[in-house]
């Protein structure tokens, strides 16, 4: 029964996300379709927002690679996936394909949608202080980075909790205490529709319903008013012990409902009063980081960029909304402008730092580390555009020749990273583990894992244009031409 809800509501939840993929796709059956590959690099794409790297094709070792391309960037993303392995997916085992969707599902639709309500809910695993102890005590907080993600899979799970709590509080005769029985009666559900949509809902009604009506009822005007997919229906909740999963999963659509109502002009500028004194703190910080740090090792003024971050990216998430304004710049007002040009300098402040880190990284590891920011520039660069098919071929040939120049440094630079003793003499680490591991990661994932169908692709579509116009020369000469100085016009052309 659990196994049976869950692939239910987690196909409904991929078809309501991949609605929006282009073109759209709708999985008929999760075990089958996710064989190939292409219904979790969609996914992904349209999650993250990312292009991934993808075989067009469905023969056996294609349908791997779209996999394999799949799981490294979920890790690179620093999520954990627990005995879930290639080969199972593509043979669809149902326990391995629910574990990774639920992992998907976790990390981008409900730990997102937690993440800003950290700070309302003081949940340990987010300091919201607006505060940074640059202590030794608080720099060894990086060595608790590997714990954070745990701790925060909890505090995420209770912050989602916390918040249905809050709106059906407003209705003292409803309680909720968990993600199970909770909601069997449905009521928790009107609940929170009555509170995002006063007047949707009768409570006093709904209580001399069946369990079943209710939930029928809730989950109707979900759909219809709320524009919320359906993703569970009334008996796979009225039961003895409703599938957690697929509840949070559906609870956490009505939290992403809330975060896209619309605000008030006293609102927004309270939020944007809040977002400039927090990021004044956080210049603050950087600066005083800085001039501390100064006369420190490249280790020391690393761990201490690393602790900065951390509590950065933390306390950043509920600005999130007000940061990430999507309007243009003449839409916004005063007090956004002034904000967006503050984020801007903090943000170009911290890449500052980093790129200063780099330069003092110890030879040769800085150099590595400039070739890789090279190959890395060189790879987002865009293609040439095929209008002009010569020039285009001019500069793409540049850029293949620049691009296996850097290669030819590959191997050295592979050897030296892997062989590299990362210790002083007196025995203490010249670089932190994160570091190496990160060139280590960016080597082999961005760099070894280059799709050559890319250039292919391109260079199929370059040779077309170029064959276009040898096409259109030739029917110009295919007529008669009776001057002799026309032709050699003609030839010197050609």
């Amino acid at each position: 029964q659990r196994e049976f809800t869950q692939k239910k509501t987690f196909t409904s939840w991929i078809n309501s996300i991949l609605a929006k993929h282009t073109p759209p796709y709708v999985v008929s059956d999760l075990y089958t379709d996710i064989q190939q590959g292409h219904l979790l690099l969609d996914l992904l794409e349209v999650l993250s927002g990312q292009h991934l790297p993808r075989e067009k094709g469905f023969n056996t070792f294609q349908c791997r690679s779209n996999i394999e391309n799949a799981l490294t960037f979920l890790k690179s993303r620093s999520l954990k996936l627990i005995n879930i392995h290639v080969a199972d997916i593509i043979e669809g085992k149902p326990s391995i394909v629910l574990g990774l969707i639920w992992t998907i599902i976790f990390h981008f639709h409900i730990e997102e949608l937690a993440r800003t309500l950290a700070c309302t809910y003081n949940q340990p695993s987010s300091d919201c202080s607006g505060a940074i102890d640059s202590s030794p005590k608080a720099s060894r907080s990086a060595k608790k980075s590997a714990k954070i993600k745990e701790r925060w899979k909890m505090s995420a799970t209770k912050a989602l909790l916390l918040w249905a709590k809050e709106q059906c509080s407003l209705h003292s005769s409803v309680s909720v205490t968990d993600f199970k029985s909770s909601w069997r009666s449905g009521l928790a559900f009107l609940a929170i529709i009555q509170t995002l949509r006063p007047g949707l809902v009768d409570l006093e009604k709904a209580k001399a319903r069946s369990n079943k009506e209710n939930l029928k009822e809730a989950f109707r005007i979900a759909e219809l008013e709320l524009n919320i997919p359906r993703l569970l229906e009334p008996e796979d909740v009225d039961i003895v012990n409703p599938d957690e999963k697929s509840i949070m999963t559906y609870v956490a659509q009505f939290l992403q409902y809330s975060r896209n109502l619309p605000e008030s002009e006293e609102d927004m500028q309270e939020k944007i009063r809040e977002a400039m004194g927090w990021l004044a703190v956080q210049e603050k910080k950087l600066a005083n980081l800085l001039v501390e740090t100064e006369n420190e090792t490249y280790y020391q003024k690393y761990k201490e960029m690393m602790s900065f971050m951390e509590t950065f990216d933390q306390e950043k998430t509920p600005f999130l909304p007000v940061l990430s304004s999507k309007r243009g710049e003449a839409e916004l007002s005063e007090g956004q402008q002034q904000m967006r040009q503050e984020w801007d300098k903090v943000i170009s402040q911290i890449n500052e730092w980093k790129a200063k880190l780099d330069q003092m990284l110890p030879s040769p590891l800085d150099s590595i580390e400039a070739w890789l920011q090279e190959v890395e520039r060189l790879q987002a660069q865009e293609l040439p555009d095929l209008q002009d098919p010569f020039k285009a071929m001019s500069v793409f040939r540049e850029m293949i020749v620049i691009f296996k120049g850097l290669m030819d440094c590959f191997d050295s630079h592979l050897d030296t990273l892997q062989s590299f003793k990362n210790e002083d003499e007196k025995n203490m680490p010249l670089v932190f583990p994160e570091k190496l591991e990160e060139m280590k990661r960016r080597l082999f994932s961005n760099i070894c894992s280059t799709n050559p169908s890319t250039f292919l692709e391109y260079l199929d579509g370059l040779c077309s244009a170029i064959a276009n116009e040898a096409k259109l020369k030739l029917n110009i000469w295919d007529v008669k031409y009776g001057a002799k100085e026309a032709v050699e016009s003609l030839l010197e052309n050609w």
